[in-house]
Order: structure tokens, then C-alpha cells, then sequence
């Protein structure tokens, strides 16, 4: 698709560009520190020249004092320039998500189906298979982690992708463990309408203490 590799060639040139700036960022504080340092004479001192002249006690702490000085200020250019660096990786990450996502999934085509879940005391969720006009979409297996966070209250965007603009219709199975801890696979589906727009789905677990078992909604967010 264009799409794609005009986000392969974003990808590429912001990443270049982040790396000429991460090598020159290190390596000026090497460049000053050499034009700093002293050139090499071969014409001698006076203190040198003069070797009777006794050296005086003071003069020595303040030379290792002019040399460490220099040496701690650039160390700490260099972790504020690092950290800096950091900064701008994740800055830049984040926008190149999101430019990928708007390049890839434009908003009038985009369908994004999202899933929550309410208590699981009858129902522990294992995976999550979908469907879009007949054809699979996204096969998603749950680890502990995920599925404690969605009891917590999260939601999961579990898919992202586009549709022209018409009828459609959406299935989802969904499979773990039931009541009595036996194998437990239900399914739900929805018929909607795609606009001009993005569309929103989500996908709702949810207990009925009345039936002692878990009921699975498909809702349309207008």
C-alpha cells in the first residue's frame, strides 16, 4: 500500500535524523574538551627553567582544582544532554505513533472495537476471536495480567482497522472457563452501519447473578 510505505519512509528519515542528532550530542563535549586542552611546548617554563626555585605549597592543590573543575562541568553537559535525548526519543515516538495512525487508519474509514468486563465471578476470560463481514480479524489470547486489569475496570482497544462505508457485521466468540470451572465458548454478534466517520465498538462481559452464568454484549457507540 502507498500508505505503508509512506509511513516506512517517516519511519526511516525521523529515525536517521534522531541518530545524527544523539552521535553529535556526544561527541561535542570530546571535540571541546580537545580544543581546550593545552598544546605541547618545547620552549621551557620559568619554573621549569628554574629548578632551584623551591615550589610553594599552595601551588599545587590549585592546579588539580583548574583541571577537575573542567572535567565535573562536562559530565554534567553530557547527563543533561542525555537525559534531553531521552526526552526527545519518547516525545518523537509518540507523535510518529500517532502520524502512523492517521496515515494507516484515516478517520473516515476507521472501525475500532474496544473490550470491557464487569466482576468475572461466573466467567474467566481466556481469548477472543473476531470477525468482520465472514472474515477473522484478530485471534487474542489473555494472560492473568491482562484480564485482572480489565476486572480493574481497564479497556482494551482489541482492534483497529478500516471499513468502507456500508452494512457490515460483526461477530466475536470468546472462550475461557465457566461455572464450575468447565470450558466455556459464546459468541455475540452485531449488524451496524458504517458512516462517513470513525466507529467505535465495544465488546461487554458482564455477570447475571440471577442466571449464575456470564451474558456477552456488542455495543454500537453512535
Amino acid at each position: 500500500m502507498p500508505v505503508n510505505k509512506n509511513a516506512g519512509r517517516i519511519r526511516h528519515c525521523l529515525a536517521v535524523s534522531l541518530l545524527s542528532l544523539m552521535l553529535c550530542s556526544l561527541g561535542a563535549p570530546g571535540v571541546a574538551r580537545a580544543a581546550d586542552a593545552p598544546t605541547a611546548s618545547s620552549a621551557p617554563t620559568p619554573a621549569a627553567a628554574d629548578s632551584s626555585a623551591p615550589a610553594t605549597a599552595s601551588s599545587a592543590p590549585a592546579a588539580a582544582g583548574a583541571t577537575t573543575a573542567p572535567g565535573a562541568a562536562d559530565t554534567r553537559s553530557l547527563d543533561e544532554d542525555t537525559q534531553q535525548l531521552k526526552k526527545d526519543v519518547v516525545d518523537l515516538n509518540r507523535d510518529l505513533f500517532v502520524l502512523e495512525e492517521e496515515l494507516l487508519f484515516p478517520a473516515n474509514t476507521q472501525v475500532a472495537v474496544y473490550v470491557s468486563m464487569d466482576v468475572g465471578e461466573f466467567f474467566a476470560l481466556d481469548a477472543i476471536t473476531l470477525k468482520i463481514d465472514n472474515k477473522e480479524v484478530m485471534n487474542y489470547l489473555y494472560t492473568p495480567r491482562e484480564v485482572d486489569a480489565l476486572l480493574k475496570g481497564g479497556v482494551q482497544r482489541l482492534y483497529l482497522g478500516n471499513l468502507k462505508v456500508g452494512n457490515h457485521e460483526l461477530v466475536a466468540f470468546f472462550s475461557g472457563k465457566g461455572p464450575d470451572n468447565r470450558d466455556y465458548k459464546r459468541g455475540a454478534s452485531l449488524k451496524f452501519e458504517k458512516s462517513i466517520g470513525a466507529k467505535y465498538l465495544e465488546l461487554k462481559i458482564e455477570d447475571r447473578a440471577r442466571k449464575m452464568q456470564p451474558e456477552f454484549e456488542i455495543k454500537d457507540w453512535e
